[in-house]
């Protein structure tokens, strides 16, 4: 299921009211967003939740808004104000030429407030119990950058100016935005910050594909009331399936082999495969471990 997330709900939310309509505990999401964030929220139910392991590192798409000219805890709006700048000699121009640096892959040190965990803790947990939180910089791919509004001038507690600007970035898994705007503003000689984030795609799925929490709540409504529950809007198995991975054809004998958790002949290249039968049933995940496609999850177990 894609939902929508809204501003104010945790990832967390939203689960809770998918388990209820499905009536099962059973669920749950590939990649947090924070309550200050929006957007597609991926969610698995049953045997799906297995599959969120290999869709939470598909490539992902934002609609950021950043400020430049203050810095904060968090690296975000919701964090303490550490220090203000003043931005107004910055242009747009110089704005611009410093966002083409982030494009390609580079080395990122995660916000502080990340769920990495740093000896067993959590990096943001650390940083709420006052903590020294020292994060070692991991590679990440911007694949675009771009500013896509004009800037928009805010002023600071003494007055000074400050640049709020929309940028729209795809990237791959892992990638924080809050370090983008962080680095921004240290590339432009001041802080940066996030103001708001909305993430608008997670793999092959959009926000054209997503429910909003207002349709799941008006469903439990109906389901409440219902006899028989009303169903839910969701993608099966083997269509997420096919528009994640590449597919191979597979013959019954195959099938059958793949089905005992057998290995297969190996693939051309070393993405995970979808195995599916002729008549378009997915069998099992394969992945190549040396000369052989090995099952990593088998759907159709014998």
């Amino acid at each position: 299921m894609i939902v929508d997330k809204p501003l104010g709900f945790s990832s967390h939310d939203v689960v809770g009211m998918v388990r209820r309509l499905a009536a099962t505990k059973k669920v749950g999401h590939a990649g947090t967003l924070d309550p200050q964030a929006s957007g597609v929220l991926v969610i698995g139910i049953g045997k799906a939740t297995k599959l969120l392991t290999y869709l939470v590192g598909k490539d992902k798409s934002y609609r950021a808004t950043i400020r430049l000219g203050q810095s904060t805890e968090t690296d975000d709006a919701a964090g303490e104000l550490l220090q203000t700048w003043d931005a107004r000699h910055l242009s747009s121009i110089e704005i611009d030429q410093a966002l083409a640096t982030f494009k390609g892959e580079i080395m990122q040190v995660p916000t502080k407030v990340s769920a990495i965990k740093i000896d067993g803790k959590r990096a943001y947990q650390m940083a709420r119990d006052g903590e020294e939180v020292k994060l070692a910089a991991r590679p990440v791919t911007i694949s675009q950058i771009r500013r896509v509004s004009s800037l928009r001038r805010q002023s600071g507690p003494n007055n000074e100016t400050l640049w709020d600007f929309d940028v729209v970035v795809d990237c791959s898994s892992g990638t924080y935005i809050r370090a983008i705007a962080r680095d921004l503003g240290e590339a432009l000689g001041m802080g940066g910050h996030l103001v708001a984030l909305r993430r608008t795609r997670v793999g092959s799925y959009d926000l054209s594909q997503a429910q909003t929490v207002l349709q799941l709540g008006s469903q439990i409504a109906l389901d409440n009331e219902a006899e028989q529950p009303q169903g839910l809007s969701v993608i099966d198995l083997a269509t997420v399936c096919q528009q994640n991975f590449p597919v191979r054809i597979v013959t019954p004998l195959e099938a059958k082999a793949l089905s005992y958790g057998q290995f297969l002949p190996a693939h051309e290249t070393g993405e995970i495969y979808a195995e599916l039968t002729a008549d378009h049933t997915v069998v099992a995940l394969t992945k190549n471990q040396g000369k052989k496609a090995r099952p990593v999850y088998v759907l159709a177990p014998a």
